[in-house]
Formats: C-alpha cells, structure tokens, sequence
C-alpha cells in the first residue's frame, strides 16, 4: 500500500484526476488515524483492588448489624426474645435460614448480648455497653455537622441543571450525605433562606429547590486539589488545569498509546457541574467530549460531598437525569478505573459501590471526619476477637468477686 501511495503522489498535474479515482478505491478502514490509537476505550475490563473489596467485606458485616440495631431499639426495653429472631429477620428480608440470626449474634459478643431473663427464664439479646456509646456518638457527631450538611446539600442541589432535587431521592442516600433522620426539618424547613420545599404540579413528589446561588459554593474539591498540587509540587500550569488525580488500581496494564490517551484527556478542557450549560450547542464531537468528562467532575463532586467519600452506583443513577449524566453509569466509570474504584462485595453481588480513589489511602480516609470516625468505630467493635469479650467477662466476675470479699471483710 506504501508504494501505490508513493506512485499516486508522484504523478504529474496532468494525470491529476486519476489520483481523484484511484484513491476513493482504497480501503478506508485500513487507513486509522492517529487520534484514534490515543483515545481511552469505551469498554474496559474492571481491575480489582482487593483493598476496597476486603474493606465492603466488612461493610456486610455492618449493614446486617445496623439492621439488629435497629430491630432490637425498636423493642419494649430494647431487648427482644431470642425465640423471636427467626421471624423478625424474616420479616426484614435479612436472608437468613431457620436458627441463623441467633448464632450470627453470637458471632459479634461486643456488640450484642445474650443474657437469660431472672423471671421468664428465657434468653433474650439486647446492645452492649460499648455499642450504645458508639450509637450516641454517631447521633452527636451528626447533629454537630448539621451546618456542614447544609452546606453539602446546597451544593447538591446547585449541581442540578432545574435548580432543584427530589427529596425522596435525598432521603434514600441521606446517611451516605451526613444527614440526621429529620433532615427534612432540620436541614430544609429549618433554612427557608437556603431552601424551598415544593410539591411538583405534574407529579405529586416532593422537590428541594435552591434559593439564590452563592458563587463561592460553586469551586469544586478537584479545583482546590488542583492548587494543591501546582503550589507544592511546581507542575505546569498547564498540565494541571483540568487534571483529575489518577491512580490505577495493582495490576493495570498501562500500554504506550493508553498513557498518551489519558495526558490528552486530562488537557481536555470541561464545563463545571455547577455550570448552566442549558444555552450551549452540544452537538459537535468536541462538545461532546467535554460533557464527558463533565460528567466525571460530577460524580467526583457528588463523591466529595459524601461522609465517607463513597456511595452505591444505584444511588448515583438516582441523579442521573438532573446532573446529565451517561445512561450506562457502570461502563462510563469503567473507563476512568484510575479516579474511581466499583467494588461489588457486600451485598452479594447485588449493589455496586463507587469509591473515589484519591480520598483513600491504606483502607482508610485520608482527611477523615467525626460521622466517619463514629462509624468504624462500629467495625472495630465488629471485628474485635470473640475471645476477648469471654476474657472481659472473666475479669468482671473475678472483680466483682474482690468487691464482695471486700464488703464481708468491711462488716
């Protein structure tokens, strides 16, 4: 093919139009341009990183603990017959079989106690000590960010494109946002000055509408880490003016044309989430590519706003319509695996959650917070060694014995 392309070059003004004809009779899908070899895939293999999975493998573990807290404080006294837990957990869609729910109990002897009633003589479960503590210090440390819930919601709702946000859609993903159960007079109703709660004409949900647009809630995190990096590293302005810090998970392969597909894209300008983009014309291919990587400083930001800097992808596709984001989430994500990370452990496979890389580092939050704190706290109780809690036991027996020589010696 070289040597007919060098011939056709070669020909004289005269034999011009036969070049016209015998071009066109070269295969065109044979002839890719270079652009084409640089652009990241649109299909791409998820990569897994163990870490983040091991790290939901516990989360499991927390989400069918909360469900018994929550089951057990919802009794008379906060204690719940044994007997009864096969029912109750059925009745939760826990998936546990005949028997189960008591010795998965068991299993967590720091955070429930099984103690045999002094009258009934029968053995009932209620929450230890140490989980109560960690309970009222998760409700504290929410009730103490309240203002700064407030402002993760206003710049929540500021990314919609209408202004506004269905308050269901909030109230489902209000613990992965930080916000207390009554959010929706604590945060909304309590701030008519940010807020507005409307009831939609054409359907009968509940929407939360912003009031006034404060330009300064408008910078994005990525932009602050963005000045991070250029005071303290010195990296070309340049480089690092549209950039997003990316991080590949162990055992991704990284080809020649990939890593120039990935410094093209990170050069590649992009309107911000908190940007009205009703007016722009979005149909050429550049357009296009900037709305993309729009909609990764959008879920970016969405992630940023979150306690623990993760949130199911379901929970995402919640907002998918409001912040213009892509159809297929989960693939979209695939092709940006050095930002985000989706783990499917922890609910068998049936949720899938979306991690930001960056606000990780050795299974743990980088800046973390006390709504955070509060809560693995949680995981340590649940991951503490049985063997110790049959050690306290011993010890509290073996000093309440000392107390009771004491007290005869004292008569």
């Amino acid at each position: 093919m070289k040597s007919l392309l060098r011939n056709v070059s070669t020909l004289n003004p005269k034999r011009q139009l036969v070049t016209t004809k015998l071009l066109p009779l070269i295969n065109p899908t044979l002839i890719k341009p270079f652009s084409q070899s640089t652009t990241i895939p649109t299909k791409q293999d998820r990569v897994r990183d163990h870490g983040y999975d091991n790290y939901m493998e516990v989360e499991k573990k927390i989400r069918k603990v909360v469900k018994f807290h929550s089951l057990i404080l919802s009794q008379p006294q906060n204690t719940i017959p044994i007997s009864l837990l096969d029912t109750l957990a059925r009745r939760l869609g826990l998936g546990f079989k005949q028997h189960e729910p008591g010795a998965f109990l068991l299993k967590f002897p720091h955070v429930f106690e099984v103690y045999e009633h002094p009258v009934q003589r029968i053995l009932y479960c209620r929450l230890t000590r140490k989980a109560l503590d960690q309970i009222r210090d998760e409700q504290e440390a929410l009730l103490a960010q309240i203002p700064e819930a407030v402002t993760r919601l206003r710049k929540l709702v500021m990314m919609s494109n209408t202004g506004r946000i269905r308050l269901e859609h909030v109230r489902i993903a209000r613990g992965e946002f930080g916000l207390p159960e009554d959010f929706e007079y604590s945060v909304v109703l309590k701030h008519p000055e940010f807020f507005r709660l409307i009831d939609a004409d054409e359907t009968r949900d509940k929407y939360i509408e912003i009031v006034g647009r404060e330009q300064s809630l408008s910078v994005c995190a990525i932009e602050r880490v963005r000045e991070v990096e250029y005071r303290t590293k010195g990296i070309d302005a340049e480089d690092v003016r549209f950039s997003f810090i990316v991080n590949f998970p162990p055992g991704f392969k990284i080809g020649k044309y990939f890593r120039i597909a990935v410094w093209k894209w990170q050069r590649l300008p992009y309107w911000s989430p908190y940007e009205d983009i009703s007016g722009y014309d979005l149909r050429s291919l550049e357009a296009q590519k900037r709305l993309e990587k729009r909609a990764v400083a959008c879920i970016h930001e969405l992630l940023s706003l979150t306690v623990e800097k993760k949130i199911t992808l379901e929970r995402i596709a919640h907002f998918r319509n409001v912040m213009n984001l892509p159809k297929k989430l989960k693939e979209f994500l695939l092709q940006h695996q050095g930002i985000f990370y989706i783990s499917t452990r922890g609910n068998y496979g049936k949720l899938h959650t979306v991690f930001l890389r960056e606000a990780y580092k050795r299974g743990e939050l980088v800046e973390p917070n006390e709504v955070y704190l509060a809560r693995r706290r949680l995981a340590e109780l649940v991951l503490m060694s049985p063997r110790k809690a049959k050690v306290d036991a011993e010890l509290v027996r073996y000093r309440n014995g000392f107390d009771d020589e004491d007290d005869d010696g004292s008569e």
